[in-house]
């Protein structure tokens, strides 16, 4: 493998390249990576690197609102499309195929009994429908269309759950900080006790989750029920 390729990236028919080092602009791009100094060739920004073109301050002022040529290389590396080998297509198709079917499973449910599908039975499902990812897109760009196609091979609703929760004293405060981070707090309510009665909105696959942690803080004691 070369020790250098591009990242390319498009912006109003203006196109940018910066030159960086495969396998750490790979790790960059699934997030394995945050130094860019450590991918970065160097940090020029051209038009055309086998030409050697460069754009203008004007160009990139348009295209990126800055001409700091680290933060600009930042955004092509984020935003671009990365020059690939066959075997890293392949292990970066497998790591954002890994992370949709992370989201699918943490984000949607099935309707009928308000619990997420098993990772294994989307996974199944996409292997079903031939559901294709693009290993250059984030999640969030594609999910939604591979969900629709996911619909026919298998049910699936998002949809939130509003839970009533109550926490012994002993364990209400660090449980507070795990509800803070995985749901919505629609209302507290701190007993004279000092236990903590709450309604916590979540999305419904997440349930299984929030129980499992509340109750390995607890150790069993919390109480968790489904408003109606």
């Amino acid at each position: 493998m070369t020790d250098v390729t591009l990242v390319k990236y498009s912006f109003e028919g203006e196109k940018f390249e910066i030159m960086v080092k495969p396998d750490p602009a790979l790790d960059y791009k699934l997030g394995k990576k945050k130094d860019i100094s450590a991918v970065l060739v160097s940090d020029d920004i051209y038009t055309d690197s086998g030409k050697g073109t460069r754009p203008s301050t004007e160009k990139l002022l348009k295209a990126f609102n800055t001409e700091d040529q680290t933060v600009i290389a930042e955004i092509i590396l984020q935003k671009g499309d990365l020059n690939l080998t066959t075997d890293q297509r392949r292990k970066m198709i497998e790591e954002k195929r890994k992370q949709i079917v992370h989201f699918i499973a943490k984000t949607y449910v099935d309707p009928r009994t308000h619990l997420p599908h098993p990772p294994l039975r989307i996974e199944q499902a996409m292997k079903d429908g031939r559901v294709s990812v693009d290993p250059q897109k984030n999640v969030d760009e594609q999910v939604k269309d591979i969900v629709e196609k996911l619909r026919s091979i298998i049910a699936l609703k998002s949809e939130n759950l509003e839970l009533e929760i109550i926490i012994p004293a002993q364990f209400a405060s660090q449980s507070y900080a795990v509800l803070k981070s995985v749901g919505s707090l629609k209302k507290e309510e701190w007993q004279n006790n000092g236990s903590l009665k709450a309604i916590l909105e979540i999305p419904a696959a997440a349930r299984p989750n929030v129980i499992d942690r509340l109750g390995s803080i607890t150790k069993g004691s919390a109480t968790v029920e489904v408003v109606q």
